[in-house]
């Protein structure tokens, strides 16, 4: 069954309201004491059902010895060991995957079984984490793998809260697509809180991160931008410093707001779709293409005034255009989103080269040093 055929057959039957929340901002910026403190609020005052999964507790911590010399990608660091790009980008897909399984569950009133071929411990992570907020009960089995049954909330809507540092927007936009697929509520929570602040707060911490991971995470924050992007609308900016965790009657607006008035799946036909993209396709693959070979250019040129070998840089070049020319195919196809998300768009283009081209090139600059 289709995700718009999932929604269509549990209306009426699941919760009455469903809701995304997605907290992101720099490490130590107060994230998950914000979600925690949101979490008992809403349950106490409004008898709201929440749910919160902090990626930092559900992503598995083993990755390899090398993944310490890798770049700055998804999850910061796990004891200053920095996980391999395409390692992490394959386990936040994989949560996503375990999320979208735990809706359509939830909608449709039946069980939660493990995706084909996933983490075993992602999937372990994830349902107790579910469990232990009342939102997952095992499910009886008495022959096969152990699967789980959701427990809807009694009364009142089920907010689930995604905390992660989410500083790419394309990150963020995954969870939108997730929340249109499925006509959901969705909205932002940015937590603005002053480099100098987190830096102090994380070197308190246990294992505290480089801080010069911090400050690049800072340099490379996309913070919600709802004049630019139709699709962060409903995002607010939360001031931190002080470190507060109340949950403010804007903070609560938002929240009602994104719940009343839930991301519309839009089902057009295929011919229409089609004939969209007919119209546009020339010109967003032209402007792309030309975003990308900018970045492309300026690339080579930083990696040549770092005395990248000539050989290496040929290979660099050879890797860099491979993945420009994938990119662009992904958009002439339309991306790999559902037939009712929403499509690729050339800011997703762009930020997800930049992801994997800064992989690249500290590929090369590892090898040669």
């Amino acid at each position: 069954m289709e995700a718009g055929e999932d929604a269509r057959a549990a209306r009426g039957e699941g919760p009455r309201r469903l809701g995304l929340c997605v907290l992101c901002g720099l490490p130590a910026a107060g994230k998950s004491t914000l979600a925690r403190a949101l979490s008992h609020q809403l349950r106490r005052e409004r008898r709201w059902a929440v749910g919160v999964v902090a990626y930092d507790d559900v992503m598995p911590d083993a990755f390899p010895e090398e993944a310490a010399a890798g770049p700055l990608e998804g999850k910061q660091c796990v004891r200053a060991h920095r996980p391999l790009p395409p390692r992490w980008k394959a386990l936040r897909r994989e949560l996503l995957t375990c999320l979208e399984g735990f809706l359509r569950a939830l909608l449709l009133r039946g069980p939660l079984s493990a995706p084909p071929g996933g983490t075993e411990a992602l999937w372990e992570a994830f349902t107790a984490c579910l469990r232990a907020q009342g939102l997952l009960r095992p499910a009886p089995a008495p022959e096969g793998p152990a699967r789980h049954l959701p427990t809807p909330p009694a009364e009142g809507p089920l907010l689930l809260v995604l905390d992660d540092n989410f500083y790419y927007r394309s990150m963020r936009h995954e969870v939108y697509q997730l929340a249109r697929r499925y006509s959901l509520g969705f909205c932002q929570l940015f937590l603005d809180c002053p480099l100098e602040t987190c830096l102090q707060r994380n070197g308190r911490r246990p294992g505290a991160l480089p801080p010069e991971t911090i400050r690049l995470m800072r340099r490379r924050m996309e913070e919600p931008n709802p004049q630019k992007n139709a699709w962060e609308h409903n995002s607010l900016t939360v001031r931190s410093s002080a470190g507060s965790a109340e949950a403010s009657p804007e903070l609560t607006g938002l929240l009602l707001a994104a719940l009343e008035n839930p991301v519309t799946c839009v089902e057009d036909s295929a011919e229409q779709k089609e004939a969209d993209r007919a119209v546009c396709s020339a010109s967003t693959l032209h402007r792309a293409d030309q975003a990308l070979r900018r970045i492309v250019s300026q690339t080579m040129k930083e990696a040549k005034d770092a005395r990248l070998r000539p050989p290496d840089l040929k290979l660099l070049a050879e890797a860099l255009n491979q993945l420009r020319a994938e990119l662009l195919r992904d958009l002439r196809l339309g991306g790999k989103a559902p037939p009712c998300s929403q499509a690729l768009g050339i800011p997703d283009v762009v930020a997800l080269f930049h992801e994997e081209k800064d992989s690249l090139v500290h590929k090369y600059l590892s090898e040669q040093h």
